[in-house]
């Protein structure tokens, strides 16, 4: 199945809230807290200095979303840094390879060089999974970096894919 993948806007607000709130009350792969009300996760999400995306299946139903932004500022801005979500229900299907490798030809068009992600909680098993088959790498690991809601002080891996050709 392909997704159509277009930039986010703000009537697409509710069904990314509708994809977010179930991660953020999860509270075992981002570093928010559980109760987060929608617009302290709205801020956090929309990147004013990014780019948001939404990914439809078929049906027009948004079932992913993305955002890319800069990792650091200056000099370091040629690397970016991404988060994505996808629905509870479209779980499981590959859908998050194929929006990380989406994503990696966005950030590939903005001009970025790299794409790093800072903290990829250990436990996750299935989105270290998705980011090692869309080609990012561990390059390290902090250890008890993340506290888990149900396993306690978990470790954090840095994973990093080069967007250069030939890389």
């Amino acid at each position: 199945m392909t997704l159509t993948v277009t930039e986010q806007t703000d009537d697409d607000w509710p069904d990314v809230w509708r994809i977010l709130e179930p991660v953020v009350r999860a509270g075992d792969s981002y570093p928010l807290p559980l109760d987060y009300t929608e617009e302290q996760t709205r801020s956090f999400w929309i990147k004013t200095d990014g780019y948001n995306a939404v990914a439809r299946d078929e049906d027009g139903t948004i079932i992913g979303v993305y955002y890319i932004k800069p990792d650091q500022g200056g000099p370091g801005n040629h690397i970016c840094n991404a988060g994505y979500a996808i629905a509870v229900k479209a779980r499981g299907k590959g859908y998050a390879v194929e929006l990380c490798v989406q994503s990696q030809e966005q950030a590939r068009a903005q001009g970025y060089k790299g794409m790093k992600y800072n903290l990829v909680v250990s436990t996750n098993t299935g989105a270290i999974k998705a980011w090692e088959k869309a080609g990012l790498q561990i390059i390290g690991t902090v250890p008890g970096a993340f506290r888990h809601p149900d396993q306690g002080f978990v470790d954090a891996y840095i994973m990093y894919r080069s967007l250069i050709a030939d890389k």
